[in-house]
Order: structure tokens, then C-alpha cells, then sequence
């Protein structure tokens, strides 16, 4: 009775284990490869899949989605003999799960190497200045040619990013001196314009101040003159129409004179001829008028100046003379 319990004790966990091995479950975006005797028979996709226990063997389970793996900083030598030291990082997909367990050992270990020697060559024909600032053209590059290799793994490499990129320490703190010594020079060259420009905006005002300027002067002569004119037509319209006679004509010629006379700089005066005319009016009035007038002869016999007969003395005239200049 006991012997009868164990064996099918025995019998109903062999029938689990065989219930296990049969079905087999798969994740959505995994794949499994299926071994018979240890032969490739098939690839399990996701879902419910049934296999014959204990001769079918589950390989390997693989992961269909996209991965990244980083890379280590890698060594790698310019153009110009400099030792730079680059991270990349890789974005595959597996794409077919049997290329990628039987065509290469270890896709992960293959791709990183291939990785390291084709960003050599890359980097080997580029001196510093080109690697720093060509990200793009490295990337592009690299993911050619892992593309192509690895395609027959059944792996696509979807993008390939340089990390960083780290020059020697030497040549990192001059390109340091070079960046400030070019952010000085800017700075030198702005304020520099900016100098300039101030003065070509302070000499253009300067300029439209003199224009406005001269141009007011200019008007304000302008009316000035307009001015005289006017009084001088008034004055002289006043005059018509006063009709004045020779008289009073040689009146203001008189007291004009002293006008003429005064300057410093007149050393000598010469009087016109026809002074003597104007006297000889000026007098022949005052003398109608019968009076006279105070400091002036009239001329005649009965007079008692001692002037020139039949006329006014000529007034003094002061002649001023300055001294050389030394």
C-alpha cells in the first residue's frame, strides 16, 4: 500500500514537471530560442507556446527591445600625435534572436570592440580641432560602419553618441588661455566700436548744431536786414512826405559830422566840400531869422566875428594820433 502512495506520488510530480516544461510563456518583446538534442528548432515568440519536455531545451531568452550600453573612456590618438579620451554610447536592437545567439559569441563584448577600433581610424584622421567640433560627422560615421558589421547578428545599431570627449590637461588649460584671450579681444573690439560710434553720434550732433545754428544766424540777418530796410523806407517815405528843404537837409548834415568823427582808430579826417555849401545855407537861415546863432558868424561887414568873409568858419576838427605799435 505504501509502495503504491510513493509511486504515484512520484508519477503525479512528473506529470507537473512535464506540465512546466511543456508550456512555456513568453514576455511581449522577448524571444526564445528552442534546442532539440542541442540543435536549433525553433524561436518561441510571446504568448503561450508549447514544446515537448525533455527533449526541447529553452537556449537562450533575448530581449527585443532597444538597449543602451555605455562604453568605457577609450584612449584613441589625433592627427596631431594628442591621446584624447572618448566615451561612446550605443543604441541597438536586436532584431533577430537566432543570428544573435549562433553567429557570434558575445554581441555585447563584439560590438564594443568594433566600436574601439573603428573610432581609432575615425579619430586617427582628424586632428584636435576637427574631433572637438565634428560630434556629428564621428557619429555618423561610427554608426556606418557598426551598422554594416553587425547586421549579419541580427543587430541594428540605431544611433551611436560620442559622451565626451577629454583632451590632455595641458591642452585643455590652453585652450583655456586661447578662449579668454579671444572673449578679451571681443570685448576689446566692442567697446572699441562702441567708442566709435559715440564719437560719429556726438561729431553728427556737433554737425546738425552748427547746421540749426548758422541756419538761425542766417535768418536772424536775414530779418535784421529786412528790418533796416523797412526803417530805412520809412525814414525815407517820412522824409518825402514831410518835404524838407535845403535848410533843415544842411541842419542834419551838421550834426552828423561829429557822428563820423568819432573812433579811436581815425587819425585824420578830411572834410567833404561840400561842407562849405551847407554852411553857407545854414547860415543864410539862422541870419533870416535874425537872431543868429551862438557860435556861428554870419559874415558881412557889420559882423563881429573874425571868420571869413561872407561865410561861417569851418568848425575844428580834432585829429587823433595813436601811438606806434611796438
Amino acid at each position: 500500500m505504501n509502495a503504491i502512495v510513493i509511486v504515484l506520488i512520484i508519477l503525479v510530480v512528473l506529470v507537473f514537471i512535464a506540465l512546466i516544461k511543456t508550456i512555456q510563456v513568453i514576455p511581449q518583446a522577448s524571444a526564445a530560442i528552442v534546442e532539440r538534442f542541442g540543435r536549433y528548432t525553433r524561436t518561441l515568440n510571446a504568448g503561450l507556446n508549447i514544446v515537448v519536455p525533455f527533449i526541447d531545451s529553452i537556449r537562450n531568452r533575448i530581449d527585443l527591445r532597444e538597449q543602451v550600453v555605455p562604453f568605457p573612456p577609450q584612449p584613441v590618438i589625433t592627427q596631431d600625435n594628442l591621446v584624447v579620451n572618448i566615451d561612446t554610447v550605443i543604441y541597438y536592437q536586436v532584431t533577430d534572436a537566432r543570428a544573435a545567439t549562433y553567429e557570434v559569441a558575445s554581441y555585447i563584448q563584439a560590438i564594443e570592440q568594433l566600436t574601439v577600433t573603428t573610432l581609432r581610424n575615425i579619430i586617427g584622421g582628424m586632428d584636435l580641432e576637427r574631433t572637438l567640433t565634428s560630434r556629428e560627422e564621428i557619429n555618423a560615421a561610427l554608426r556606418g560602419v557598426l551598422d554594416e558589421a553587425t547586421g549579419k547578428w541580427g543587430i541594428r545599431v540605431n544611433r551611436v553618441e560620442l559622451k565626451a570627449i577629454e583632451p590632455p590637461t595641458s591642452i585643455q588649460d590652453s585652450m583655456e588661455k586661447q578662449m579668454r584671450a579671444d572673449r578679451d579681444k571681443r570685448a576689446a573690439i566692442l567697446t572699441a566700436e562702441g567708442i566709435r560710434q559715440s564719437q560719429i553720434l556726438t561729431a553728427e550732433g556737433e554737425k546738425q548744431s552748427a547746421i540749426l545754428r548758422a541756419e538761425g544766424e542766417a535768418k536772424a540777418a536775414a530779418l535784421r536786414a529786412e528790418g533796416e530796410a523797412q526803417a530805412v523806407r520809412t525814414v525815407f517815405e517820412a522824409i518825402h512826405a514831410g518835404d524838407p528843404d535845403q535848410k533843415l537837409l544842411s541842419y542834419q548834415y551838421l550834426q552828423m559830422l561829429p557822428k563820423i568823427a568819432e573812433g579811436d582808430a581815425n587819425k585824420l579826417w578830411i572834410v567833404p566840400s561840400e561842407i562849405g555849401d551847407a554852411l553857407k545855407g545854414l547860415s543864410g537861415a539862422f541870419g533870416n531869422l535874425g537872431g543868429g546863432v551862438p557860435g556861428f558868424n554870419t559874415g558881412g561887414d557889420g559882423g563881429n566875428g573874425g571868420g571869413p568873409k561872407g561865410g561861417i568858419p569851418a568848425p575844428a576838427v580834432e585829429r587823433r594820433e595813436e601811438p606806434p605799435v611796438s
